[in-house]
């Protein structure tokens, strides 16, 4: 299965149903490892969110030295360097159930543990592993990640602040100003980015976290969530740091710093699952509590509408969330069984499906910022209440479309890493693409399939979407080449094709593997969800193609294309969407919370 798969070409490949890993694919360790977070939630996290909304930093560090003792810390961490070794799976499987309570202990769990441990792991010196890693794992250390500026922010390279080497060679000094900085107030370490003279890119540093060598910060900012996650600005004036704590090579800080961000990207997605799960749960127990005209609320067609979506939403999060993270230990495990050392394997195998990556950060960080928003409108008065847990889990939800990279960023580096990787050869856009333009050319065939098969269809539709996007952008990069890049409107719109894609296909892949175990009759509900969302995906490609061909394409090019474009998003059998919200939701209301 390993060899199977490069990231980025599920755009160009029918995938199997057996060739995907769901979450009904976790062995006993990763169940009792879910059961065993899920229980520290609930018994620590969840009990105490008000704590969080006031701002209470001294529980947050609390709470992160009791994730500690659980080993949660170091899941990711090679056991050699006192960490759990756990493969990619069960990382994500952690980031997933340990963030649903409050995004404060989250953001705090995600930064020290990604961010703030990762650099180190994947590009220290065994010298600054076995210094550093270990009081990250364990938790006497926390660590932080110092990359934004005032001037640089998407454009993280830009970044002004700088190390100049001192006469005697032996150390650096940094002078600069960091801002956005999560865990700063608790952190013993720093991982900090600066420019060296006039160098092309930036360059790594490890710094511990002395007051006394010229660090300094901000108080706390005051931010619309995440509010007990410590946020400040940290200024250095000629902060002496070791020559031997140079993070990998000189000028290499861009490089650490995107493929950090891969991790966390992919991560950030996770974090956001458990959050949708029990906003579902909550709106789901409120809806039949709640009585209006002399009947539950969750009787109302427009309240089912909304849980249905909800779900279907976090379904296919959840579906795509796991797809890749499979894929990524299964390439992470293919390089090391041909000799590469896990630093090297862990960094090519994340850097392999950086693509899927960024398509998962932007399409569940809005999943659970929607889902939240309709959580708050489920509630009513109530949801707009700080009474109830819906109102700091929209404000929470927020961040999840900022950090990490903005989905707007994810979204243009989505499709134009996939352009790079065609014009490497790793996955091949030219040929199928070609083909494309062929069929627009050609006479469609107007013979019935058989759609006998469960998912028969909708599989069909999918390779569908998939020429759709072909078309659209092929089309562009035929118009526009190198430029394409100064037509972000276009790129977004390609990017939200792509991104569909990959969340209904992840969706239906899952369904399929779990009805061949379980039949058809017992995953009802399942199934209803993933044509729900490919239904909506359809819906989507038809705006967003329409949008891009419109912006490029003229005359008797236009009119091919939008002729395509109706071909490629035409069902046969138009699927009863009232009818699945209603299989949905029938569900999650007699089970009284998401049961999926």
């Amino acid at each position: 299965m390993a060899d199977k798969t490069r990231g980025g070409q599920f755009i160009v490949k029918e995938t199997k149903c057996e060739d995907v890993f769901t979450p009904e694919d976790f062995n006993e360790d990763q169940l009792m490892m879910r059961d065993s977070v899920k229980e520290f939630i609930d018994k620590e996290i969840w009990p105490n969110k008000d704590r969080f909304e006031k701002r209470d930093f001294a529980f947050t560090v609390e709470c992160m030295r009791k994730a500690a003792e659980l080993g949660l810390l170091g899941i990711s961490v090679p056991e050699v360097y006192g960490g759990m070794g756990m493969g990619f799976v069960d990382t994500v499987l952690v980031c997933d159930y340990i963030s649903g309570a409050t995004g404060s202990f989250s953001s705090a769990f995600g930064a020290h543990t990604g961010i703030g441990t990762l650099p180190i792991t994947l590009y220290g010196t065994e010298e600054q592993k076995q210094k550093y890693v270990p009081k990250l794992a364990s938790g006497e250390w926390f660590g932080s990640y110092c990359l934004t500026e005032p001037g640089a922010g998407s454009d993280a390279n830009s970044g002004k602040t700088k190390a100049v080497l001192s006469e005697d060679g032996t150390h650096y000094k940094i002078t600069g100003q960091k801002m956005w900085i999560t865990n700063a107030g608790f952190c013993s370490l720093f991982i900090v980015f600066a420019r060296i003279e006039n160098d092309k890119n930036i360059t790594g540093f490890i710094v511990e976290n002395d007051p006394n060598n010229g660090i300094s910060m901000n108080e706390e900012e005051h931010k619309l969530g995440i509010r007990a996650s410590s946020t400040r600005q940290v200024f250095f004036a000629d902060t002496k740091v070791p020559v031997e704590n140079m993070l990998s090579e000189r000028g290499n800080g861009f490089k650490i710093a995107m493929n950090a961000l891969n991790v966390g990207r992919i991560k950030l997605a996770a974090a956001c699952l458990d959050a949708q799960r029990r906003v579902i749960t909550n709106a789901t127990k409120y809806a039949n509590e709640r009585v209006q005209f002399n009947t539950p609320i969750s009787h109302f067609g427009a309240i089912r509408y909304k849980l249905a979506e909800m779900a279907a939403s976090c379904y296919a999060g959840q579906s795509a969330t796991y797809r890749a993270a499979k894929d990524i230990e299964d390439k992470i495990k293919d390089r090391e069984a041909n000799g590469e050392s896990h630093q090297d394997s862990e960094l090519k195998g994340i850097e392999e499906f950086a693509i899927e990556c960024s398509i998962l950060k932007v399409a569940v960080s809005e999943d659970i910022q929607n889902c939240s928003d309709e959580g708050i409108q489920i509630l009513g008065g109530m949801g707009f209440s700080e009474d109830t847990p819906m109102e700091s889990a929209w404000r929470d939800a927020r961040i999840a479309r900022i950090y990490e990279g903005t989905n707007e960023i994810n979204r243009m580096l989505s499709v134009g890493m996939l352009i790079k990787k065609a014009f490497k050869g790793h996955v091949d856009l030219l040929g199928p693409a070609t083909k494309v333009q062929e069929e627009l050319m050609g006479i469609p065939s107007f013979d019935t399939p058989d759609y006998s098969e469960l998912f028969s269809e909708e599989k069909e539709m999918l390779g569908k979407l998939k020429k759709a996007f072909l078309m659209v952008a092929g089309g562009a990069v035929q118009k526009y080449g190198p430029d394409l890049d100064a037509h972000q409107q276009l790129l977004m719109a390609s990017a939200d094709i792509l991104i569909e894609i990959y969340m209904a296909e992840s969706t239906i892949l899952r369904t399929e593997k779990l009805a061949k175990k379980a039949g058809e009759d017992a995953v009802k509900e399942q199934i209803a969800m993933a044509k729900l969302y490919l239904y909506k995906a359809v819906d989507v490609v038809t705006q967003k193609g329409k949008e891009s061909i419109i912006s490029f394409a003229e005359g008797d090019e236009q009119r091919m294309m939008l002729m395509g474009l109706r071909r490629f998003t035409k069902y046969t059998n138009m699927p009863n969407i009232i009818g699945l919200r209603e299989t949905i939701t029938t569900k999650l209301v007699s089970e009284n919370q998401f049961c999926f």
